[in-house]
């Protein structure tokens, strides 16, 4: 069997849409081509519409969603900043890490894993935090927090936001809910390869960027401007132009459907295979007023017939060509982690997992 022939239906990258397939056998460009520099630009526009945002300090940073983490961190936060982040899974737990090696004072808001946090708690947990963090929707848990609910007590901190699992699955709006800092992955929602992260800066944020971040790489002063070139483009690193191509693309597929009918699609596919695996039996993990659609989290069951839960992965693996997700963190071996995100939210592949999970499990 080829990966091609995989359904991907874990955490992690979800199937390509046909056309960003396509987009990588454009013959490559130098990343200062005129034409390459051109798509570039068109595809900060198409950021900027689907985070729901004005900030001219949009753009594809080179980089996985982690790399989103660390520029968002490195600009913003130095020694003794005080950072407020919410934990309620394990990407929580990452930016609390990035924090304290920055040297930042880090107050924690924690909540169980597979419960929303308190917005009340986060914007209430100090009187004056230089940047208040936390994860839009956790990956490691399928819980959505209450960005928007934060942003309202947010007050003069910078709001920073992980938007890796949410951005062009449910509805994220940045400058009408006043996020400062997000980022994203492309290999999520919006049906692109990994290797990408969706940035954007409001100009609240922006000046209060550091001169000197401690990362060259990660420098936003220096990254504006390669992107936004005003008076001429200064060279700061060899852009990915093929990832770039794929972004373009992906993100033309999801503005040519509405954003508004992509978060329906993902709904549909969501509420389907929730339904689905509770009829099969399951226990879901997140509440239903806060389950996200695009990733589903599920008890491993008790009785799997004499099997492990690595053991049933694996078959539907094997037999069926699907892949979908363990549990990490304190979840591991406890939990599955289902994605239905991207070009793989569609009914036909909701059907083929419950059928199959069924047939594996004999219900």
């Amino acid at each position: 069997m080829v990966l091609s022939d995989r359904v991907l239906m874990g955490p992690g990258p979800s199937n390509l849409y046909p056309e960003v397939i396509s987009a990588f056998t454009r013959p490559l460009l130098g990343h200062l081509d005129p034409e390459f520099l051109e798509v570039l630009d068109e595809t900060c526009d198409r950021l900027r519409t689907v985070f729901g945002t004005e900030n001219s300090l949009t753009l594809p940073l080179s980089g996985t969603g982690s790399a989103g983490m660390e520029a968002a961190f490195v600009n913003t936060v130095g020694p003794g900043d005080v950072v407020v982040v919410g934990v309620n899974g394990l990407f929580g737990e990452r930016m609390c890490d990035v924090a304290q090696r920055l040297g930042a004072d880090v107050v924690r808001v924690d909540a169980p894993w597979g419960e929303p946090l308190d917005p009340g708690a986060v914007v209430g947990a100090h009187r004056a935090p230089t940047v208040i963090a936390l994860v839009h929707a956790e990956t490691s848990t399928g819980v959505r927090n209450d960005v928007e609910e934060v942003a309202r007590g947010k007050g003069d901190a910078l709001l920073l936001v992980d938007a890796v699992t949410s951005l062009g699955g449910i509805v994220f709006d940045a400058d009408r809910w006043g996020v400062d800092l997000a980022y994203s992955g492309t290999q999520k929602c919006l049906g692109v390869p990994p290797g990408l992260s969706p940035f954007t800066v409001s100009d609240r944020a922006r000046a209060r960027l550091k001169d000197r971040p401690p990362s060259w790489y990660f420098d936003l002063g220096l990254i504006a401007r390669y992107v936004e070139g005003e008076g001429g483009r200064t060279y700061h690193h060899t852009a990915p132009v093929s990832m770039v191509f794929a972004l373009h693309a992906g993100l033309g597929v999801l503005l040519e459907e509405g954003l508004e009918n992509a978060w329906a699609r993902h709904g549909a596919c969501g509420h389907a295979l929730q339904t689905g695996l509770e009829k099969l039996g399951f226990e879901l993990v997140a509440p239903a007023q806060y389950r996200l659609p695009q990733l589903t989290t599920v008890w491993v069951p008790d009785d799997l017939g004499g099997n492990s839960e690595a053991d049933v992965r694996a078959a539907l693996l094997g037999r069926y060509g699907i892949e979908i997700g363990a549990g990490v963190g304190v979840m591991a071996g406890r939990a599955w982690r289902i994605g239905c995100m991207g070009h793989t939210a569609r009914m036909r592949n909701v059907e083929l997992l419950l059928g199959a999970l069924g047939e594996v499990l004999g219900r």
